[in-house]
């Protein structure tokens, strides 16, 4: 059974074919809660890329195959909403914000669970950026893609703009203090990518001698003096209550292997992304759009 476009539904007795058990076994285990599946018009359905999804986490491989279950952290990019989800759900995840690139080494390592990432690139590949970067990892042929919100990227400036900063360009024209984030962070691509693209690069700016670990950290340079302007979320720049310029809308990902995905740390995080307190204080924080929370972007 096909309903929409690439969702293949199956019936309760296709199900049973197409896992080779037998149709009471599958209602026990739709009894018990144990497989993915839907009711509709009184009728039990079971989408087949959620059932191979299902076989796959509980795949047993032999010693040495596969690392072990990695923590319940979340490596890679800051954000107050996903940090906010974190302690909000009841997961029990917790945190370790190093920047995309760090976040996933760390995935690669089995160091954590999940990383969050963003990353920018100068040259067009045709798909997201974070899909590149995902494809370009050859040790990652298990991954899934959760989509956590879309995020506004822009310059963060003083109140009142005191420079009349409007552009890169101006960024580059003037004579101002750029705060900046370390390699490997996601808003630190999308800086270099904007620079190359005008011609430039970060040798052509004055910028802070110590580049800043999270786009707060990078905020607070700004309030209190050290920098002129900085490349942030619009999120950051309300919650310091500072000027901010918009460049770009980017995809803020979650990325995990497989079985990971199934894990009941996850599926915490996940339950609680589909409430209405998600979008609530995303509008808060302004800068957000987490219509797409929870959806699965990229699975191979």
């Amino acid at each position: 059974m096909h309903i929409g476009a690439g969702m293949d539904l199956l019936t309760t007795s296709e199900a049973a074919d197409y896992l080779r058990l037998g149709e009471r076994k599958v209602y026990e285990l739709v009894a018990a809660n144990e497989i993915p599946c839907s009711k509709v018009t009184g009728k039990w359905l079971f989408p087949r890329h959620e059932l191979d999804r299902w076989v796959l986490s509980e795949l047993i491989q032999p010693t040495g195959m596969i690392p072990t279950s990695p923590p319940p952290i979340v490596g890679g990019s800051q954000d107050d909403l996903l940090e906010w989800c974190l302690r909000r759900s009841g997961s029990g995840l917790a945190s370790l914000t190093e920047g995309s690139e760090n976040g996933m080494s760390r995935l690669l390592r089995g160091e954590v669970a999940a990383a969050a990432i963003h990353f920018h690139s100068v040259r067009e590949t045709g798909e997201p950026a974070n899909f590149t970067a995902v494809r370009e990892q050859p040790l990652l042929h298990d991954v899934v893609v959760v989509a956590f919100a879309r995020r506004e990227q822009g310059l963060l400036l003083p109140p009142g703009n005191p420079k009349g900063l409007k552009s890169i360009s101006d960024v580059l024209s003037r004579d101002v203090k750029l705060a900046t984030r370390q390699k490997g962070a996601g808003a630190q691509m999308l800086l270099e990518a904007l620079l190359e693209r005008a011609g430039s690069s970060l040798s052509d700016l004055n910028c802070l001698e110590q580049p800043c670990l999270t786009g707060p950290d990078l905020a607070g340079a700004i309030r209190a003096g050290a920098a002129d302007c900085g490349v942030a979320t619009r999120a950051a720049a309300r919650t310091h209550d500072l000027d901010f310029v918009p460049i770009l809308w980017e995809e803020f990902d979650l990325v995990m292997r497989q079985r990971t995905y199934f894990q009941p740390f996850m599926q915490a995080l996940f339950r609680f992304m589909a409430k209405d307190d998600l979008g609530l204080h995303a509008a808060e924080l302004t800068g957000y759009d987490v219509s797409e929370a929870g959806t699965i972007r990229l699975f191979t």
